[in-house]
């Protein structure tokens, strides 16, 4: 499934901060060009063709194909990033705000799986500063769910030995949906994001809460 097509069943429109419009069709393009291919089988040609436009017009929006999975991988952070913190400092007990963001974050793997391939497992095709950037996107996502987590031993309605190893293992699980997901599976995006949820909450010592 492309991206487009993805966008058409999605929530929102999920690239409406790339602008002028040309700009968009070619970060859309080489979104599905590199879940498809990879970023390093992946040429400007490529991308320019998906996009209907000439490889020259390509340069006039991104100076690299690295820039354009450096934009790519930015927007697709900061929105995982919004997921997760707004679950997190939203209102509940640490086990309705986790189950929340893991069910969102599940959520959006799912409904966007091609994009989040490419956010999630090309971060090592970005060059050292650009990578860098993306890591501390990364180390802020991780920083809301370990304060859930903290959050949820100090009240007593988590046990959890290793906090660190846990927020890996719970992150992990998360994104490896983009991985396997199907529209053509037995679950939609809601009916997953509600079953990794309740198995966090297992996962963290917390049980499934009444709803």
């Amino acid at each position: 499934m492309s991206t487009a097509e993805e966008t058409a069943g999605g929530e929102h429109e999920p690239w409406v901060e790339v602008t002028p419009d040309a700009a968009r069709r070619l970060l859309i393009a080489a979104v599905d060009a590199f879940a498809e291919r990879g970023y390093h089988a992946t040429t400007t040609r490529d991308i320019a063709g998906r996009a209907g436009m000439s490889p020259a017009a390509l340069y006039i929006h991104y100076r690299t194909k690295e820039e354009l999975l450096h934009r790519i991988s930015r927007i697709g952070h900061e929105k995982a990033l919004d997921i997760l913190r707004t679950a997190a400092r939203g209102d509940g007990t640490a086990g309705e705000r986790l189950a929340d963001a893991v069910a969102s974050f599940v959520r959006w793997h799912a409904g966007h799986r091609t994009t989040a391939r490419v956010v999630q497992y090309e971060l090592d095709s970005l060059g050292p500063d650009a990578r860098a950037e993306i890591v501390a996107l990364r180390r802020q996502c991780d920083a809301e769910v370990r304060g859930i987590i903290e959050d949820g031993i100090a009240s007593g309605a988590f046990d959890v030995l290793d906090v660190q190893g846990t927020t890996l293992a719970v992150l992990s699980l998360c994104i490896d949906v983009a991985r396997w997901f199907s529209v053509r599976g037995p679950w939609t995006p809601d009916e997953v994001g509600a079953m990794y949820a309740g198995l966090v909450l297992r996962m963290v010592g917390a049980g499934v809460p009444r709803r």
